[in-house]
C-alpha cells in the first residue's frame, strides 16, 4: 500500500530531525488532508499538528507583530484553501530552485531559525531585570515558523514580489542559514540578548 505524502506530491517518511530538543515537537506524519480544525485544545495538542499546517496556519495572520494587528494584507485572509495555495506555490520553487524535498528544506530552516535563549522581566525589589531563560520546544517552533512568516511578509508587502516567492526565498535562506533570512537575524538576536543578560 502506498504511503500518503504532503499534498499528494511531496514524501514525509523519512526526515531526520538532528536537534535532539526538537524531535519530540516536530510533527512529519504523512496526513492525506493537512486540516485538523483547530481541533488541538488539549496539552501539547500542538504537537500533533503537522509542520506544513501549523505553516498554512500561521500565514492567515501574517500581519501581526506583537500584540498589535500592524499590517493587513491582502494575501492572508482566514481562507484556509488560500494560504495552503500559497505554501503549495512556495514548495514548488523550492523544489524547483534547489532540487530537494521541500518539506526537508522547510524542516531544516525551522530546526535553524528555532531560538534556544530568550530574555524575560522579572522584578525583584521592585526593580525590574532582564534575565536570560531557555525557551520551550514547543516555543521554539512557534517562534521560528512565526519569524519565517514575518519575513516573507516583509518582503512581500507593497513590493513587486509575490508572498509564495518571498516565503519560498525565506524558508531557502533559513535552511541556510544565510544572514539575510529575517529568521534566521531574530534568532541570533534574541540569542545574543540572552547571553548579555546573563
Amino acid at each position: 500500500m502506498e504511503a500518503f505524502k504532503i499534498f499528494d506530491l511531496y514524501d514525509s517518511e523519512n526526515i531526520n530531525i538532528e536537534d535532539p530538543g526538537l524531535k519530540n515537537v516536530i510533527n512529519l506524519k504523512p496526513k492525506l488532508i493537512l486540516k485538523s480544525s483547530g481541533r488541538n485544545f488539549q496539552k501539547f495538542g500542538q504537537t500533533k499538528i503537522n509542520l506544513v499546517e501549523r505553516l498554512i496556519n500561521r500565514l492567515g495572520v501574517a500581519g501581526h507583530r506583537g500584540k498589535k494587528h500592524k499590517i493587513i494584507l491582502g494575501t492572508s485572509t482566514g481562507k484556509y484553501s488560500r494560504n495552503a495555495r500559497i505554501v503549495l506555490e512556495a514548495f514548488e520553487q523550492i523544489a524547483k530552485k534547489t532540487g530537494k524535498n521541500p518539506v526537508v528544506v522547510f524542516a531544516k530552516a525551522v530546526e535553524k531559525t528555532a531560538p534556544r535563549d530568550e530574555v524575560t522581566v522579572i522584578e525583584y525589589g521592585g526593580a525590574r531585570y532582564p534575565q536570560a531563560v531557555d525557551v520551550a520546544p514547543l516555543r521554539r517552533v512557534n517562534l521560528a515558523v512565526k519569524h519565517l512568516v514575518h519575513g516573507a511578509s516583509d518582503k512581500a508587502f507593497g513590493k513587486k514580489k509575490d508572498i509564495a516567492t518571498a516565503l519560498a526565498e525565506e524558508i531557502i535562506l533559513a535552511s541556510e542559514e544565510n544572514g539575510e533570512s529575517f529568521a534566521y537575524k531574530k534568532k541570533n538576536e534574541s540569542e545574543k540578548q540572552a547571553d548579555s543578560a546573563r
